[in-house]
């Protein structure tokens, strides 16, 4: 019984390392090649391939030290690159930012001044 649940708990671990790398491949994808240039990052091509190995390993090769590897990879993208390739690139996946959150409908609202 005990055993029946670890295999279960390591199949879920799997399974999500496996939808997080898939997630942070995507949005690899989706951002400007320009914007990692920009952000002073490795350029795109590097981290599709990065992310693109670890969706492989995690799919294909079940050595534990190898997926632990492309986790590594995957969190690095999510905690260094994505948010200052986000921030270069205005919030989005290739958008380009469309102002303030207060700027109204006829231009930033300045409080009644």
């Amino acid at each position: 019984m005990l055993m029946t649940a670890f295999g279960s708990f390591l199949s879920l671990l799997y399974l999500a390392m496996l939808v997080l790398a898939v997630v942070a491949l995507v949005m690899a994808a989706l951002y400007r090649d320009d914007a990692y240039r920009a952000a002073d990052k490795q350029n795109k091509g590097f981290w599709l391939i990065i992310l693109g190995i670890a969706v492989a390993v995690n799919l294909l090769v079940p050595i534990l030290f190898l997926q632990i590897a492309g986790l590594i990879a995957t969190i690095v993208f999510f905690v260094d690159v994505r948010p200052a390739v986000r921030q270069i690139s205005g919030g989005g996946f290739g958008r380009r930012h469309r102002g303030s959150s207060s700027d109204g409908p006829y231009g930033p609202y300045n409080g009644g001044r």
